[in-house]
């Protein structure tokens, strides 16, 4: 399923966009993604026009991935519903737009950035929403909040800050921290060295995983997921891409107080062959493949529905 973003984000962003130089917005969105694969930062970002190519370029995928990890959520805990959220390295405030798609009641969000340009271009993103305060700071200066949302901010430390680093976030959550970072192996990495931490710190795992006991992940696999997203024309343009979607691969940590984690997680996609389907799952006991034969037509139906990250139930 494709998930793009919001109408009221995708008016804000074509207001700001009248008069834009296409041209102008796809060379600093490709400076951009060369400066971020060089190890460059969102200090990188300077301008108005550095800002709004950042958004044209990335929002769209930030947005689908941590709208699909919030989904997630939801799922295992359908009774969850934030009265404050807090985006920390929140950008142009992409997470926060994600979280009110999944809990529009929440009565109050704060989006908290270091960079002056992506914090001027969220508050014009968010000026007709109520109640949001977007503040400069960055993970040294955490706001308290129900629900805490760091996406893609680990990614821009050193991995031997991430552990410290989701510690800080966990002791400002009230009752939820979810961590979102590329699907790499660095990403995982340090979702990896988050997890660890504050399952040591008395956390519990909400999402993905369906049990606190140590990550069966080893060598050189990883844990992550992909989201499918529909490409605009200038979202083509920003992207020098040919074609009309883009899948976002990402790992994501949703940690809270209680325990609530059960059934299975499908961690990469199902195989379907003539005899039926095989399932790769990690729950409490580890990795393990699940087969459904085709011959159980009930189960095999339901097998063809799910997808990778999907949650199996027991």
């Amino acid at each position: 399923m494709n998930i793009a973003l919001p109408a009221e984000l995708s008016a804000a962003l074509d207001a700001l966009l009248e008069g834009a130089s296409r041209r102008d917005l796809a060379a600093r969105a490709a400076r951009q993604s060369a400066a971020y694969r060089g190890g460059g930062t969102s200090a990188d970002i300077a301008t108005e026009a550095d800002a709004l190519a950042y958004a044209i370029a990335r929002m769209p995928a930030t947005y689908a991935a941590v709208r699909a990890v919030l989904a997630r959520v939801a799922q295992v805990m359908p009774d969850f519903a934030p009265s404050s959220i807090a985006d920390i390295g929140a950008g142009p405030g992409t997470a926060s737009w994600a979280a009110l798609d999944a809990w529009p009641g929440t009565a109050h969000v704060t989006m908290l950035d270091s960079n002056a340009a992506l914090r001027a271009l969220a508050a014009k993103l968010a000026a007709n929403l109520p109640d949001v305060r977007i503040v400069a700071g960055d993970v040294g200066a955490v706001p308290q909040a129900d629900l805490l949302l760091a996406s893609y901010v680990l990614a821009e430390l050193p991995e031997s800050r991430a552990a410290h680093t989701a510690l800080r976030l966990w002791e400002a959550s009230g009752r939820m921290l979810v961590l979102v970072e590329p699907g790499t192996p660095a990403g995982f990495s340090r979702i990896r060295a988050a997890r660890a931490a504050l399952i040591e710190a008395g956390a519990h795992v909400a999402a993905p995983c369906t049990h606190d006991a140590d990550c069966p992940m080893r060598g050189d696999d990883w844990c992550h997921f992909s989201q499918r997203l529909p490409r605009s024309r200038d979202h083509m343009r920003a992207k020098d891409a040919n074609v009309p979607f883009e899948d976002e691969r990402y790992s994501y940590l949703a940690m809270t107080r209680t325990p609530v984690a059960k059934g299975a997680r499908i961690v990469a996609p199902p195989s379907e062959a003539k005899p039926g389907i095989a399932l790769p799952l990690c729950d409490v006991s580890g990795l393990r493949q699940a087969f459904v034969p085709r011959r159980d037509k009930q189960a095999f139906r339901h097998a063809r529905k799910l997808d990778w990250g999907d949650l199996v139930l027991d």
